[in-house]
C-alpha cells in the first residue's frame, strides 16, 4: 500500500528536508520514526527539498509499506516516536499512481518579514526584521514582475545543478497586517517549481525595490538577461515556509 503524509516542520534545528552526511534532516527523522513503527526500513518521498532553516506547514511524502496499520492512524503512531518540532498532521491511502514529487502541480511558499526598528522574539522565529522602512505598495507592485514564465538563472544559487531555470509563476501576493505594533508581511509566491534560494532571493529582490535599491528595469534585466548584479540579496532561511502543495485533488479531504 502506499501512504501518503502531509507533514508540518520547524525547520531550524534541520539541514532541510533531504538526508545528508553532516546534518541532521527532517527525511532522517521521519524515516527513524517509520522504521521504529513498521519494523523495517522504507523510502520516503517529498514533495521536494527544503533547505536547512526552512520550514514546511504542510510537506507531502508518500512511502510504501506492507502493515496492518490503518492509513488513518498512521500519524499518530509516527508521532509518538517523533521529536516535537515535526509532527504529521494527516495520513491517507494514496490513490492510484499516486506520487508525492511528480504527481504535484504547483506549490506555495510565504516569506514572512516584520517592520520594526527593534527585533521581537516572538516574531523573530519564523520571520526576518527589517529595520528600514518599506513602501508596501511598491512591494506589492514588485511581485507582479514575476508572474508568468522566466528564466529564473540569477535567482539561483551558484552551483545548482538542474537541467533548466526556466520555471512558471501563477502568482505573488503581499499581505500585511498590524501586530504588537509594527507590521507582519507575508510573501506568497505560487509556482510550478522553485529552485535552490529562488523564492528567497526573489523576497529579497522585492525588499530593494520597495526600497528604491533597484528599478524595473532591473527587475526586467535580471529576468530577460539573468543578470545576477540586478537582483536583492538571498534573505535568511527562517522566514520562509513551504505553504501548501497542491495535487489538483483533495488528497487529505477525509
Amino acid at each position: 500500500m502506499r501512504y501518503a503524509l502531509l507533514v508540518s516542520y520547524d525547520g531550524t534545528a534541520y539541514g532541510g528536508w533531504q538526508i545528508q552526511k553532516n546534518a541532521v534532516t527532517v527525511q532522517e527523522k521521519l524515516s527513524e520514526a517509520l522504521r521504529e513503527t513498521l519494523g523495517f526500513s522504507v523510502t520516503v518521498t517529498a514533495s521536494g527539498r527544503t533547505d536547512s532553516g526552512v520550514h514546511a506547514a504542510a510537506q507531502v511524502c508518500h512511502f510504501d509499506a506492507e502493515t496492518d496499520i490503518p492509513p488513518e492512524r498512521m500519524a499518530d503512531a509516527l508521532n509518538f516516536r517523533l521529536p516535537d518540532d515535526i509532527s504529521v498532521l494527516k495520513s491517507v491511502k494514496a490513490p492510484e499512481g499516486f506520487d508525492a514529487t511528480a504527481s504535484a502541480k504547483k506549490k506555495t511558499y510565504c516569506y514572512r518579514l516584520y517592520l520594526s526598528r527593534r527585533r521581537n522574539p516572538l516574531k523573530d522565529r519564523y520571520s526576518v526584521q527589517i529595520k528600514h522602512p518599506a513602501d508596501i505598495e511598491k512591494l506589492k507592485e514588485s511581485g507582479k514582475f514575476f508572474e508568468g514564465e522566466h528564466d529564473f538563472k540569477a535567482y539561483c544559487a551558484a552551483g545548482s545543478q538542474v537541467k533548466t531555470t526556466v520555471r512558471r509563476i501563477y502568482s505573488v501576493n503581499v499581505e500585511v497586517k498590524e501586530t504588537r505594533g509594527s507590521p507582519d508581511v507575508e510573501i506568497y509566491v505560487t509556482g510550478n517549481g522553485f529552485l535552490y534560494n529562488m523564492v528567497r532571493t526573489l523576497a529579497g529582490t522585492m525588499l530593494y525595490y520597495s526600497a528604491g535599491r533597484i528599478s524595473a528595469e532591473d527587475i526586467t534585466r535580471s529576468l530577460s538577461l539573468c543578470d545576477r548584479d540586478s537582483v536583492g540579496k538571498t534573505m535568511p532561511a527562517k522566514g520562509l515556509t513551504l505553504e501548501n502543495v497542491d495535487y489538483g485533488i483533495n488528497l487529505f479531504l477525509q
